[in-house]
């Protein structure tokens, strides 16, 4: 099946396709700079830290960082675990409170310092709300609580989280915020004068970037310990891990192509603007609901009274979600079923059992594309 015969919807797991200048840039990486950026003194390696740094910068710029206080990752989760367990194993034995939204990449290494005895945590309630969110918040704040960590907004139903009033609350308190930006990340504003202290994305999804790539940003507030120590190709001397950013959170050789690739993805983003991306979007998702309204099989889960990102998730009758996306792939529809690695939010909405299927276009997605699939779901389930 050629491209165009495919209907990708499916950009909350990854986008597809990617913009023209970030596979450019990618294969340009590999032809040209093909040095190892950070460790070399010729001019091949010094070429590659300079395409490396101009996408560190842009990075930085994206979500109103410092570039020094931006670090390479392999993905969100990656930049998830440095930033929690950083700061945790940083405060020593403390308090942790996040939410029923969250995915598998906050709530497991959650869970793993709980069994490691290194920290409680507590789930908060969103409610329905963001004043319920937040009233549910500040009821678990103890004495020893160090991070709230939260999405920025959830990728089961999209629900958009009030980060920056989250971050007043932790600034009263003296808290740290972590923010899981993997559903956000080029969707929504996201920035650092917000409040949050520490944000973590994907390269690979909003940002239009390479799978393989994340970054870490942070205001440098909470001192953040490491997790795996090596050569950075900076205080070579030393037997002791540099103690500077981003260098003591990049050990061994980063995924240079990934990163400069990256770089060029949120120029992209920059070009198209937020807004713009995100309104374009949610027309998207709006025509696909208003068109399955009366389909009497299918049932749309998306969150009141409360913003969202244009993540649609639903449901055919009693089928499995899994059913209904193989019949939808078998026809030239790729989306997602399942659980999509967040049990705590489809256990919230009661569709554990059956998971949902998820719609996420991207702003290379058209009307044409909603209508021809509210035209086979209608078929089938009417």
């Amino acid at each position: 099946m050629c491209i165009r015969d495919r209907i990708y919807l499916d950009n909350a797991a990854t986008t597809y396709p990617k913009p023209v200048s970030v596979l450019h840039s990618a294969e340009k990486a590999l032809y040209d700079y093909g040095a190892n950026p950070g460790r070399s003194g010729h001019r091949l390696s010094l070429e590659t830290s300079r395409q490396v740094f101009y996408a560190r910068e842009k990075c930085a710029e994206f979500f109103g960082g410092e570039t020094e206080n931006t670090v390479f990752t392999l993905n969100c989760t990656h930049a998830i675990n440095f930033a929690l367990k950083g700061v945790c194993n940083a405060k020593g034995h403390c308090h942790v409170i996040t939410s029923d939204l969250e995915h598998n990449s906050v709530i497991r290494p959650l869970h793993a310092l709980y069994k490691q005895k290194q920290i409680n945590y507590s789930i908060a309630d969103s409610g329905g709300s963001d004043d319920e969110l937040l009233s549910a918040v500040e009821k678990q704040i103890r004495r020893d609580t160090a991070v709230v960590i939260m999405t920025a907004g959830c990728n089961v139903n999209g629900r958009v989280t009030p980060l920056a009033r989250i971050a007043e609350l932790c600034r009263k308190h003296n808290i740290c915020l972590i923010a899981d930006c993997a559903q956000a990340a080029g969707v929504i504003p996201l920035n650092l004068a917000d409040g949050i202290n520490i944000i973590c994305a994907p390269g690979h999804k909003g940002l239009y970037g390479p799978m393989g790539t994340g970054v870490l940003v942070t205001d440098g507030k909470y001192p953040l310990s490491t997790l795996i120590e090596g050569g950075t190709g900076s205080a070579s001397g030393e037997i002791d891990q540099p103690d500077f950013l981003p260098d003591s959170f990049e050990s061994g050789t980063i995924n240079t192509p990934g990163a400069i690739a990256l770089g060029r993805g949120v120029e992209f983003v920059n070009s198209k603007g937020i807004d713009r991306i995100y309104a374009h979007e949610m027309s998207l998702c709006d025509l696909f609901i208003k068109r399955v309204e009366n389909i009497g099989k299918i049932r749309v889960y998306r969150p009141e009274k409360v913003k969202s990102l244009p993540v649609v998730s639903f449901t055919a009758g009693d089928e499995n979600s899994s059913v209904t996306a193989d019949m939808l792939s078998k026809n030239g529809f790729y989306l997602r079923g399942g659980l999509h690695c967040n049990f705590l939010a489809h256990k919230k909405q009661g569709t554990l059992e059956t998971g949902t299927v998820r719609l996420a276009p991207s702003v290379f997605n058209t009307r044409s594309d909603i209508i021809k699939l509210t035209e086979l779901l209608y078929k089938k389930y009417s």
